[in-house]
């Protein structure tokens, strides 16, 4: 099934914007506030101890960085969608883990000091889940030339 013109435009526009979403979001916290700030931030989550916060403070945002790049760029976009998602997962976990301990935190997601908003972050990430189920539904039906010279050998 191919998908109408109208909605490839949508899914690009939507695709592009995601995407400058992650790269700043990412750039922010290794450019802007500081992966020290960063670091600060992902300790309060009481997820995981020292080095581990300091590991994935220090990963996270150049996945996020490089994941919206590729989004934008429309390059290795089905790995793009993937890695945007896993991120998102581990980004649903933690903030529902700190929403169950109670804990009165920041998102660390840009350095403010703003109180994390639970539910809003939980309608947060369900919008991104429904964007990129939208991205991959529509990555599976596009035509690939190289698939139908694999089919046809």
């Amino acid at each position: 099934m191919k998908v109408s013109g109208k909605l490839q435009v949508a899914g690009l526009v939507a695709r592009v914007l995601l995407g400058l979403w992650f790269f700043y979001s990412g750039g922010v916290k290794i450019f802007g506030t500081g992966l020290d700030r960063f670091t600060h931030d992902v300790a309060n989550y009481q997820l995981v101890k020292a080095p581990w916060d300091a590991v994935a403070a220090y990963t996270v945002p150049w996945l996020e960085l490089v994941g919206g790049v590729c989004l934008v760029l429309g390059i290795f976009r089905r790995g793009a969608i993937l890695v945007i998602a896993g991120l998102v997962g581990v980004f649903s976990v933690s903030v529902g883990w700190a929403w169950a301990k109670g804990l009165d935190i920041s998102c660390g997601c840009h350095g403010g000091d703003a109180p994390i908003q639970y539910w809003s972050k939980a309608i947060e990430f369900t919008g991104y889940f429904a964007l990129l189920g939208w991205f991959w539904w529509m990555e599976s039906r596009i035509d690939v030339p190289h698939d139908e010279a694999r089919e046809s050998l």
